[in-house]
C-alpha cells in the first residue's frame, strides 16, 4: 500500500479540488511562525530559555541520517499497521490522523526497538534533565501521531494535560486543589513531550500549530470557529528531519491540513517530572524491559509490566 495514494484519491475529480489547490497556495506562502529559531544541541540554555518563554523549543541534528532513516521506517510500518483496519481513513483524532498511542493496544509504542531507540540518546536525556532540574524524571509513553495526505481538516487547539475532574471525565489526569484556587498550569512544567522528526516538516505536511506563551494561560482555549487567523498561521515549520520539538504539554497546539504528497510522523516520548506523575498503562514487557541500557530501565520503571503478565501488542484504531 502507497501512503502518498490518499492526496490523490481526495483530489482527483472530487468537487472541492478547487478549494484544496487554494488551500495549499495559501498555506504554502502565508504560513509558519515568523522568526522561528532552529537551535542546535549545543545550545542547551538558549534551549531551557526559550521552551520556557514559548511552551516549546526546536533543536536540529540531534538524530543522525542513519537514526533518522530507522525511526523512519517504523513510523510507515506502524502506520501501514494502522491503515489495514481503517479503508476509510477516518482516522483516530480527526479524518486522516492518528495517534501513535491510540493506535496501540498498550496506548504506547515502547515495544517497539525505534522508539527504544529514543531512549538512548544522550542531548535529549541532557535536555530534559535541565528542564527539569534533575535526572530523576520517568517516562510517561512512547506515542506521537501522524497524517496523512487528505488530512485536509484543522484539528482543534487544545492542551494535553489537564486538572482531574472524576475517574470517568479524566482518568489519565492527578492534580487537583480541592480548594479551587490553583491549577496545574499555575505550576512549573509537570511533563514534557520530545516529538522527533522522521521527515522534515514543510508549510504543506501538516505542521504543528503551536501558540507561544499558552503554557500558564487560564483563559478559555478558542473553538475553531473563533480562533483567528494568526493562530492557525502559528505553525512549527520549516524543520529538519534529525530534528526535536519538545512541548511544555499545557501549551494550546493542534494538528493543521497534510496538502502535500506524502505522510507526516512525530513520533515522541513523554516524561514527567520528578515530582509529578500520573496513572500509567504498561507498553514494554519485561522481559524487553530487562533488554535495555541501564539508563532506559530507569527511565521506564512505570512503564514495564509485571514479569507475570504477557504483553498484547499489536495495532488498533482506538486503545482502551
Amino acid at each position: 500500500m502507497s501512503l502518498q495514494s490518499d492526496r490523490h484519491l481526495l483530489m482527483a475529480g472530487h468537487p472541492a479540488e478547487r478549494e484544496a489547490a487554494e488551500l495549499r497556495a495559501y498555506l504554502d506562502s502565508c504560513t509558519g511562525i515568523r522568526g522561528l529559531e532552529i537551535l542546535e544541541p549545543g545550545e542547551l540554555e538558549r534551549a531551557v530559555a526559550l521552551f520556557r518563554r514559548d511552551g516549546f523549543v526546536v533543536i536540529a541534528n540531534v538524530l543522525d541520517k542513519e537514526q533518522t532513516a530507522f525511526l523512519a521506517t517504523g513510523c510507515c510500518a506502524v502506520a501501514n499497521d494502522v491503515l489495514a483496519l481503517d479503508e476509510r481513513r477516518g482516522g483516530n483524532r480527526g479524518s486522516h490522523r492518528y495517534s501513535f498511542g491510540g493506535s496501540s493496544l498498550t496506548r504506547s509504542q515502547l515495544h517497539r526497538p525505534e522508539w527504544q531507540m529514543l531512549l538512548n540518546l544522550p542531548f535529549v536525556d541532557e535536555l530534559v534533565t535541565a528542564i527539569f532540574g534533575s535526572p530523576n524524571f520517568a517516562l510517561r509513553a512512547a506515542s506521537g501521531d501522524f497524517c496523512l495526505p487528505g488530512a485536509i481538516e484543522y484539528q482543534p487547539l487544545h492542551s494535553d494535560v489537564s486538572d482531574w475532574v472524576s475517574a470517568v471525565r479524566s482518568p489519565f489526569s492527578s492534580f487537583v486543589d480541592p480548594r479551587g484556587i490553583v491549577t496545574i498550569r499555575d505550576l512549573p512544567c509537570p511533563y514534557v513531550c520530545v516529538n522527533f522528526l522522521p521527515q522534515d516538516v514543510t508549510r504543506l505536511n501538516g505542521p504543528t500549530r503551536q501558540i507561544p506563551g499558552t503554557q500558564h494561560s487560564r483563559l478559555a482555549i478558542p473553538s475553531l470557529e473563533d480562533e483567528p487567523e494568526w493562530m492557525r498561521l502559528s505553525t512549527v515549520c520549516p524543520a529538519p528531519a534529525g530534528a526535536i520539538m519538545v512541548r511544555d504539554v499545557r501549551a494550546w497546539h493542534g494538528g493543521t491540513p497534510n496538502v502535500s504528497d506524502t505522510m507526516r510522523s512525530i513520533p515522541n516520548l513523554e516524561f514527567y517530572a520528578p515530582w509529578f506523575t500520573e496513572p500509567t498503562v504498561p507498553g514494554i514487557s519485561f522481559q524487553d524491559h530487562q533488554r535495555l541500557s541501564p539508563r532506559a530501565q530507569y527511565l521506564t520503571r512505570y512503564c514495564v509490566a509485571d514479569s507475570s503478565v504477557e504483553l498484547r501488542t499489536g495495532a488498533t484504531l482506538f486503545a482502551p
